[in-house]
This record gives C-alpha cells, sequence and structure tokens, in this order.
C-alpha cells in the first residue's frame, strides 16, 4: 500500500482497547493447550499467550475455539474481538473482517463495536493498492471509515479514521488523475475533461486539484471551448496562484489568445475607400 501515515498509529490504537479485553484470562495454562474442549479461562488464557508470542494464526484460532465451544459466555464476545485482531495482525484481512463484522451482528450495541468498525476499516485501508490498479479495496476503505466516523464521531478512533479519510479520497483523486492523463495523451479530449472535472468538482481538498485544472485548460482549448478553458484557468489562479500548474496555464491561455487574434486579422475584410 502507497497510503502513509504508517499502520504504527493505528496499532497503538488496536493494541490499547484489545488488551483491556484480555485482563481476565489469567495465566493459568502451563503451555500449549490442543483443540479439545477445556475450561473457557484456560481456553483464552492460551490463545492470549500465543498472541503475545506472535503465533497469530494460532491464536486466532483458540479465540475461535472459545467462542465455539463457549458460544453463550462472556468468553465468547471477548473472543470475537480478539480473533479479529489476531487476524489483522496476521494480515489475514478477509478472516478479520470476518470475525469483526460477526461481532457487529450478534452485539450491534456493544461498548466495543466503534473498535469492531475500526478493525473493519483497517483491514480495507491496509489493502489499498497504487493508482494504476483497481481501487474497489479503496472505495470500500472509504466506505468503511465513513461509517465509522458517523456513528462514533466521539471515539478514540474518530480522529485517525477522520485523516484516513483524506488520505483515501487523495487516493482516488489519484486514480481519476492516471485515468484522465491517459485518456489526454491518447487524444480523447472528452473522456479527459470528464475525468479532471470529477477531481475538481467531487475531490475538491485533495493536492491534486490544480494540475486537475491546468489539464482542464488543456482539454478545454482542445476541444475548442477557450471560454471553459478561460474559467478553468481563472479558478486556478486564484486559489493557487504561485504554482507550476498556474504557471503553464497562463502561458496556454495567453498562447490561445495570440493565435485567435492574428487569426482574426488575416480573415479581417479589407477597408473600402468611400467615395467621393
Amino acid at each position: 500500500m502507497r497510503i502513509t501515515p504508517s499502520r504504527s498509529v493505528s496499532l497503538a490504537l488496536i493494541v490499547a482497547c484489545a488488551l483491556p479485553l484480555t485482563a481476565c484470562g489469567g495465566n493459568r495454562s502451563k503451555g500449549d493447550v490442543p483443540y479439545v474442549a477445556r475450561d473457557v479461562s484456560t481456553l483464552y488464557a492460551s490463545a492470549k499467550k500465543f498472541l503475545d508470542g506472535g503465533r497469530y494464526p494460532e491464536a486466532a484460532s483458540l479465540f475461535d475455539e472459545v467462542e465455539r465451544q463457549h458460544p453463550y459466555s462472556i468468553w465468547a464476545r471477548r473472543a470475537q474481538l480478539m480473533s479479529a485482531f489476531s487476524y489483522y495482525l496476521d494480515a489475514n484481512y478477509t478472516k478479520s473482517i470476518e470475525s469483526a463484522q460477526r461481532f457487529l451482528a450478534v452485539h450491534p450495541g456493544n461498548r466495543d463495536a466503534a473498535y469492531a468498525y475500526y478493525l473493519i476499516a483497517l483491514c480495507y485501508y491496509e489493502q489499498i493498492s497504487d493508482v494504476t490498479r483497481d481501487q474497489k479495496i479503496t472505495q470500500q476503505a472509504l466506505d468503511a471509515l465513513g461509517e465509522l466516523s458517523r456513528r462514533y464521531p466521539a471515539s478514540k478512533y474518530a480522529a485517525d479514521a477522520r485523516l484516513k479519510i483524506d488520505l483515501v479520497r487523495d487516493h482516488l483523486a489519484g486514480k481519476e488523475m492516471e485515468i484522465g492523463r491517459f485518456y489526454e495523451t491518447r487524444g480523447e479530449w472528452l473522456g479527459a475533461t470528464l475525468r479532471f472535472r470529477r477531481v475538481v468538482d467531487d475531490y475538491q481538498t485533495t493536492t491534486h486539484v490544480p494540475e486537475a485544472l491546468m489539464r482542464l485548460t488543456e482539454t478545454y482549448l482542445a476541444l475548442g471551448v477557450p471560454v471553459e478553458a478561460k474559467k478553468a484557468a481563472a479558478v486556478l489562479g486564484a486559489n493557487y496562484p504561485g504554482t507550476k500548474w498556474y504557471d503553464h496555464a497562463y502561458k496556454l491561455i495567453e498562447r490561445n489568445g495570440d493565435v485567435r487574434e492574428k487569426r482574426e486579422k488575416r480573415v479581417k475584410p479589407p477597408k473600402v475607400k468611400k467615395s467621393a
């Protein structure tokens, strides 16, 4: 994934939530617990031991066993989240999402629901690929982060979610720019214009807007609508006057104006002398 900041901030948040969930596990186990029926506290403690030792797949499996063997206990609720957390650390994002969603389906109003939504969002976020690839996962990350922010705006995860939303939107705008530039190199001016226009209209706070306005200036001129080109350049100059994009757009408009003025002079009819 190309988006920064790294997962260190996110990991600190989810660890902060995960640790209190394990407090009741105790340390009664003396080694690995086989996959047989055990008392719930021993099974949970063994799963926690695997987790602390960095053996995330084993930890996830044992947390799943807690839920399977003791589905109606309070431990099952804790184990669902810890299983999701373990799968996340193992980069098994599909399994992590499934565990978190199962928790939300059974305990939608639980106080740890925000944590489950955060884990789901992170799982999508971690899978975001560069702009040359399909961005379905990126949109899913944006949707999940948005849902977390809407449902729990005052939670400890909301600030990080809002930061990631800005980064994801910038990434999606970058994809639109990449497609628009591709169309432009092929001379498909209308297709390029639509992509650049979407960046300006739908991703106004991203870093790609200045270039999008300059590209609109180019494509509008290529389409033969200089009035729209001037509008795009004017918006660019008003909002980003010191950028290289405005400098280039200004030169394009200036050059186009000179050409048009010369063309008008060439086709201007000669003056007819008035008869005496």
